[in-house]
């Protein structure tokens, strides 16, 4: 394992992959929402982050995508709603500026910690 190669920045790392994925899921959605009998998809995103937060990530991590259940359906089929998007969408940019910050802290640690250790 190398001095960048931590847990820390592994599980962070794959964070922000999941909320990559889950931008993606959510724009596809809104670029579908006049197509007729598309069904919503989110990622298993609470599954990833209990795996992430409990240190069990296995190592070929791939996030998941579901259709989302219960959602209204409109009479073509459609059951995409612009405010559940936009919602979904402002929370996964929060998540991903939240990972980023945790991750830049991470490598200020690690720097500290470099530029202790060459004194």
């Amino acid at each position: 394992m190398s001095l960048i190669d931590t847990a820390q920045i592994n599980a962070l790392t794959r964070f922000l992959d999941a909320t990559a994925q889950r931008q993606q899921a959510i724009t596809t959605n809104i670029a579908n929402i006049d197509t007729p009998n598309y069904h919503t998809k989110d990622v298993e995103f609470r599954s990833l982050l209990e795996q992430a937060s409990s240190g069990v990530m296995p190592a070929s991590f791939q996030p998941h995508l579901r259709e989302v259940q219960g959602l209204m359906e409109r009479p073509d089929g459609n059951n995409v709603s612009l405010e559940r998007e936009g919602l979904a969408l402002a929370d996964t940019q929060l998540q991903f500026q939240t990972g980023v910050q945790l991750l830049r802290s991470e490598f200020k640690r690690l720097q500290t910690a470099i530029q202790e250790g060459s004194k």
